[in-house]
């Protein structure tokens, strides 16, 4: 009996010791202060997935600053991807039990709730993986950010990591990409189209019109205003989120 019981703690506790070494290592997140991030696991992890396929991925990000960007852009992020940015600190909980309720509803996951501080540690740092200890070290680095970094720079990192489509990385990039133009000279219509498809970037395009993306797109349009902070519309991730997971899953 003891020799069974020793067959079964050892195991365990190699388990226990590997998940806190996991969860223990982390980014040193204030560096992210003064450095802006010239590659993100995110960006690793699609060059990864396309060498499995024999392809060579090129890849685009180019820096932009924050004041650099157009404003219809921030408040079009904002209203689209998390209305309450301003006001959370790293966790919106009214979407989180959205959340919740949706995934019961389909009994899968299609809906997250995730604020732009969860998807910039994701994407940072980590992988689009559902597993419970990487949501759990995804949800340390969250609340560091938010006490290490201002509201301003997470903005920032976000705007400049966010992927906007198949090797596209950051707002310059695809501004020059869909529009030929930088940035900071996009236009409302232009910045709405570009928001519209953060939630599955890879498979869905600024340039589609599609009804579902059309109504997306005025959905955000008739939202937003420059550096807006709240939007009313709760549903309109979710929604985005429940049309993305019926496309499949984002590669």
């Amino acid at each position: 009996m003891r020799f069974k019981s020793k067959k079964i703690l050892y195991p365990l506790a190699a388990a226990g010791l590997a998940a806190l070494v996991y969860l223990l290592w982390l980014p040193w997140v204030p560096a992210l202060r003064h450095s802006n991030p010239e590659r993100t696991a995110f960006m690793d992890l699609r060059v990864r997935q396309a060498a499995k396929k024999g392809k060579k991925l090129e890849q685009i990000k180019t820096w932009k600053d924050l004041d650099s960007i157009s404003p219809y852009l921030v408040g079009a992020v904002l209203a689209a991807e998390d209305d309450t940015f301003y006001v959370h600190r790293g966790f919106d909980f009214d979407q989180i039990k959205i959340a919740l309720r949706l995934n019961w509803k389909k009994k899968r996951y299609v809906y997250g709730g995730s604020t732009l501080t969860q998807q910039l540690a994701r994407t940072l740092y980590l992988s689009p993986s559902k597993r419970i200890l990487r949501k759990l070290k995804e949800a340390i680095i969250t609340f560091w950010m938010e006490m290490a970094l201002s509201k301003k720079r997470i903005l920032e990192l976000y705007l400049n990591s966010a992927e906007w489509g198949i090797g596209i990385y950051g707002a310059e990039a695809a501004a020059q990409h869909y529009y030929g133009k930088s940035s900071e000279d996009l236009s409302a219509e232009e910045s709405a189209a570009l928001a519209s498809v953060l939630p599955s970037p890879r498979k869905w395009s600024p340039l589609r019109e599609t009804p579902f993306m059309v109504r997306r797109r005025a959905s955000i349009l008739s939202r937003m205003s420059p550096g807006v902070e709240k939007s009313t519309d709760a549903l309109a991730g979710p929604e985005a989120a429940e049309a993305a997971a019926e496309d499949g899953p984002d590669e």
